[in-house]
């Protein structure tokens, strides 16, 4: 069949953008407000999982209260939103998305970042009109990404889920995909290990050239 009539559907965070520093200083700061030690990125990336409470469980050895959920989650945003500038585009983004575009296909962006923020930042690097459609999370945090992709393909209905891959930094990016019906390509440079990557059980590259690559091939 060829890639015509293939489509990506890019994660954000730790995958276009690359943001894996500002995380980890934005989550260090959520743990110290309730007793917790520091951890670095290789830490995070090997301990990281979503819900998010369950993320916390692992390091804190307990659920958290709701409280100290909404202590965190509060200290994290707005710690986040202070290291967010400081951060750019994953190398070779900019050409990666033209190069595919260029060549008759398309793509999307789908990020449980709201919606709210994300679409000024994407606007703001220039690359909003490489794609067909620029969606963030619009509910509570917590939103299954796997409902997304869903509601997201179902948006984007010229384009079959057999004819998707998505690419992403994290587990549920492969979960999601898989719900939706479409494949996935898991990338090693945000916020996952590659080992907690490859028991998804999908392709998993350490750049976004060779995810490119992959998706072609998976479409092929």
């Amino acid at each position: 069949m060829g890639t015509q009539g293939a489509h990506i559907v890019w994660d954000w965070n730790g995958t276009l953008f690359h943001d894996v520093d500002a995380v980890v200083a934005a989550s260090n700061a959520a743990f110290a407000e309730i007793g917790l030690g520091p951890i670095s990125v290789a830490q995070y990336r090997e301990l990281y999982c979503v819900p998010i409470p369950k993320f916390y469980e692992r390091l804190m050895g307990r659920t958290p209260t709701a409280g100290e959920w909404l202590t965190m989650d509060g200290v994290f945003q707005r710690h986040y939103a202070e290291h967010r500038d400081g951060c750019g585009l994953t190398e070779g983004v900019e050409e990666l998305l033209a190069g595919w575009r260029g060549t008759g296909r398309s793509q999307s962006l789908l990020s449980m970042y709201g919606h709210e923020e994300l679409v000024p930042l994407v606007r703001g690097f220039g690359i909003e009109p490489l794609f067909a459609l620029v969606e963030g999370r619009l509910g509570p945090s917590g939103v299954s990404k796997a409902e997304a992709m869903t509601r997201h393909l179902g948006a984007l209905a010229e384009v079959p889920a057999s004819r998707v891959v998505v690419i992403g930094d994290a587990a549920d990016d492969a979960v999601a995909a898989r719900a939706a019906g479409a494949e996935a390509v898991l990338y090693t440079g945000g916020s996952h290990g590659r080992a907690s990557l490859e028991a998804m059980g999908v392709p998993v590259v350490d750049s976004l050239a060779e995810a490119v690559v992959e998706a072609e091939r998976l479409l092929g």
